[in-house]
């Protein structure tokens, strides 16, 4: 599934980026936005689907659902670097998703969040094939659901901006074809990247993951 979106993309740029890809980003043609958008919704709903078959129990639903979309995003890189031999290296920035804005960030942080989602997705799996009784208590989804906003902040921060400061909220829906907006992405360049904000984010998602390892301990 990874190859396949790598594959997509390798076409998109052929389309769009036929000298390399690289931003500001290009004006986005004959409804193509419309329909990437379509495409990543499909795509969440076959990783919901591939969850929902592969688990019986809500946490392994949960779980097959981290793993799948960590496996699926490293690959979908991995198939990048054998078509195209792109990204040049692990700080070059990507688009890395486009619903419910543009998200941008250097490609090393979404690899680091897919790694994150094996990890935790593994230890869950795996107190829940030894039997265990498996429970993230309060505190721990707490944890894990502000350290994903966290890092999510970091990768719509840009294009976020550009919308607030250009008093762009009000015409949110029809963005696509909003001129104004298209020219103001066309010329924008992303130069720096919140790593601060974005290593909070995943301290605060492997600190759930402690509390999560040591109530297993504790139940044993």
């Amino acid at each position: 599934m990874g190859f396949l979106e790598s594959v997509v993309v390798v076409y998109l740029r052929q389309l769009y980026y036929p000298e390399g890809f690289g931003f500001p980003l290009k004006e986005a043609i004959g409804g193509g936005f419309f329909l990437e958008y379509l495409r990543e919704i499909a795509t969440i709903v076959m990783l919901l689907t591939v969850s929902v078959l592969a688990g019986r129990m809500t946490y392994e639903r949960f779980s097959y659902f981290l793993y799948c979309f960590g496996v699926w995003d490293i690959f979908y890189y991995v198939g990048l670097k054998v078509l195209l031999n792109w990204p040049s290296s692990l700080l070059t920035w990507d688009i890395l998703f486009l619903i419910p804005v543009v998200w941008l960030a250097p490609v090393l942080a979404p690899i680091v969040c897919a790694t994150t989602m094996i990890i935790f997705s593994g230890f869950i799996l795996y107190y829940h094939n030894k039997g265990y009784p498996v429970r993230i208590n309060l505190l721990g989804w707490s944890l894990m659901s502000l350290g994903a906003l966290v890092i999510l902040i970091t990768f719509i921060w840009d294009y976020s901006k550009i919308i607030i400061q250009g008093k762009f909220l009000k015409s949110f829906f029809s963005l696509a074809t909003d001129l104004h907006f298209q020219s103001i992405v066309t010329s924008h360049i992303p130069s720096t990247y919140n790593w601060t904000l974005f290593i909070l984010g995943e301290f605060l998602i492997f600190y759930s993951l402690v509390i999560f390892i040591r109530r297993m301990k504790s139940i044993r």
